[in-house]
């Protein structure tokens, strides 16, 4: 397995606000950096945690897609919440856009988000 770090960028999903990348791929690994419910053509978000779900989760999608992988091969997540009372309408949203088997998850209340943000989820994909 290589250990030369490659950088994936797509305009599919919003552009870092900091010293990071949307993602790094490692082999066949791919780490994606948290993503926002952020809309990529208008930099904001939407008004609900559902469609801010939505949207991360695509974002989180195009940045897969962007290293030639699929929602599939995501073998672990984590996802960040304002509001640990969200967790049964995330999981639902969630749970739309992975088969099983699922991956493993990590769900967590934070204290605040960037930009205030109400979710941020970040993946590992298993590319090969």
């Amino acid at each position: 397995m290589s250990t030369k770090k490659e950088v994936i960028q797509t305009n599919e999903a919003p552009q870092a606000i900091g010293p990071y990348s949307q993602a790094v791929k490692v082999g066949d690994l791919l780490f994606t950096s948290g993503q926002l419910g952020i809309d990529p053509s208008t930099g904001l978000f939407p008004a609900s945690v559902e469609d801010q779900t939505k949207q991360s989760l695509n974002n989180v999608k195009a940045i897969i897609e962007a290293a030639g992988g699929n929602m599939n091969q995501v073998v672990k997540s984590t996802v960040f919440l304002q509001d640990m009372n969200d967790f049964q309408v995330v999981n639902e949203i969630y749970s739309g856009y992975f088969a099983e088997p699922y991956p493993a998850r990590s769900a967590v209340q934070v204290a605040r988000l960037p930009k205030d943000g109400l979710v941020e989820i970040e993946v590992i994909v298993q590319l090969a």
